[in-house]
C-alpha cells in the first residue's frame, strides 16, 4: 500500500507539471500559427482564439501521450538515480511489480487519450474546417474592400469598386464598378458607372447601371461588346466551392464503415496513438536503468527521441496504408506488435538477467 501510494503520488505531481508545460508550449505555437493564418486571410481574425482552442483540443491526445511518457521516465529515472528503486527491489519487490501501479496510474490517462483521439480529434478538426469554410464561403460582396482588387470565393471573379460613400464597404452605394470574370472557358470584363445589391428569392444580385461588358472566347477568338443601362448578376456565398471531408474530419464510426485507403490510414493513426501510449508504459519501465554518465537529463533526451521516432513511424504507417503498400492489420500489427515485444523482452531481460 505504501509502495503504490508513494509512487502514484509522485507520478501525479510530475504529470500535472509536465502537462502544464507542454500545453503552454503548444498553445504558444498554435497562437503564432493561427495569427499567421489570420494575417494571410485564411481564417477570420475575430475567430483566432476559437481556432486556437480547437487546435489545442485536436493535439490533446499527442500532448497527453508525451506527458505520460515523460512523467513515467523521469519519475522512474529519479527513483533509480536516488537509489529509491534499489530499496524497493531489495525489500522484496521485483521490477515487474512496478507494472501494476504504473498501469493503475496510467489507466485514466489512457482512457482519456482513447476518447480524445477517437471522438474529440475528428470533432475539433471538423470545427476548424467549418470555420475556414465559413470564412471562405462568405459572400463575395462581403469580401469587397473599396479601392482594392478582391478575388471572389470561387476564384473566378475579380472585383474593384470606388467608394461611393465615405466608409462604405459594399456595393450599396458604389461607383466605377469593375468586374472581371472567367467562367465556362470565356473571359469577360464588365465596367459600370454605379451599382447596388438586391435580394431576390433568397439570392443576392449585383445590379449595375450604365456600363459595358466585353466577352472574349479564346477558343473561337470571338469578341463581343455589350452596352447596357441595367444588368444583374447573381452572387452567392456558396458559388463554385465544393464540399470536401478529409479523413481526419470524419468520425471513427464512418472510418470503420468505409474501406477507402485514406480512411483506413486515418483509422490506423488513431488506433496507433492508443497502442503507442500503452507501449510507452512498458518502455518507460524498461528504460529506467541507472547510468551516472548520462546525467539527469539523459533519460529525458532518450524519451523524447523515442517518442519522435515512434510518432514518425505511426505517420509513415498511415501513409503506407493510404498508398496501398500495406493493409491496416499488417501495419498496425507490425509496428505496435514489434514495439510491444521489444519492450516486454527488454523488461524481462532486466528482471532475469544474470
Amino acid at each position: 500500500m505504501i509502495f503504490r501510494q508513494s509512487l502514484q503520488r509522485e507520478l501525479s505531481r510530475t504529470f500535472i507539471a509536465t502537462l502544464l508545460v507542454l500545453v503552454t508550449i503548444v498553445m504558444t505555437m498554435m497562437l503564432i500559427r493561427t495569427l499567421g493564418l489570420a494575417s494571410k486571410g485564411s481564417i477570420n481574425p475575430q475567430e483566432v482564439l476559437l481556432m486556437m482552442a480547437y487546435s489545442v483540443m485536436g493535439h490533446a491526445p499527442t500532448i497527453l501521450t508525451l506527458s505520460l511518457f515523460i512523467t513515467l521516465v523521469s519519475t522512474l529515472a529519479r527513483m533509480m538515480g536516488d537509489s529509491e528503486m534499489v530499496i524497493w527491489l531489495s525489500s522484496g519487490k521485483s521490477l515487474l511489480s512496478f507494472l501494476r501501479p504504473l498501469f493503475t496510474f496510467s489507466a485514466p490517462i489512457l482512457v482519456t487519450i482513447a476518447v480524445m483521439v477517437l471522438i474529440v480529434w475528428p470533432w475539433a478538426n471538423s470545427q476548424m474546417q467549418g470555420l475556414r469554410d465559413r470564412f471562405e464561403r462568405r459572400g463575395d460582396l462581403e469580401r469587397i474592400a473599396p479601392g482594392e482588387f478582391q478575388e471572389s470565393a470561387n476564384g473566378k471573379r475579380v472585383y474593384y469598386i470606388d467608394k461611393g460613400v465615405a466608409g462604405s464597404s459594399d456595393l450599396s452605394n458604389s461607383r466605377n464598378v469593375f468586374i472581371a470574370n472567367f467562367e465556362n472557358g470565356k473571359e469577360s470584363v464588365t465596367v459600370a458607372q454605379s451599382g447596388h445589391t438586391e435580394l431576390q428569392d433568397g439570392h443576392k444580385f449585383i445590379v449595375l447601371n450604365n456600363g459595358q461588358r466585353v466577352e472574349f472566347d479564346p477558343i473561337k477568338g470571338d469578341i463581343k461588346l455589350i452596352e447596357f443601362q441595367v444588368m444583374g448578376s447573381r452572387v452567392d456565398a456558396s458559388s463554385g466551392l465544393e464540399q470536401t471531408s478529409p479523413p481526419n474530419n470524419r468520425s471513427t464510426k464512418d472510418l470503420v464503415l468505409e474501406h477507402k485507403k485514406d480512411d483506413l490510414g486515418e483509422l490506423a493513426w488513431r488506433l496507433g496513438l492508443i497502442f503507442a501510449a500503452i507501449n510507452f508504459v512498458l518502455l518507460s519501465l524498461a528504460m529506467s536503468n541507472n547510468n551516472p554518465r548520462s546525467g539527469r537529463g539523459g533519460h529525458l533526451m532518450l524519451a523524447m527521441l523515442t517518442f519522435i521516432v515512434y510518432y514518425n513511424l505511426i505517420n509513415v504507417s498511415q501513409n503506407w496504408i493510404a498508398s496501398g503498400r500495406l493493409d491496416i492489420f499488417s501495419a498496425v500489427g507490425l509496428l505496435h506488435g514489434s514495439a510491444f515485444l521489444l519492450s516486454l523482452t527488454w523488461l524481462v531481460w532486466r528482471q532475469y538477467r544474470p
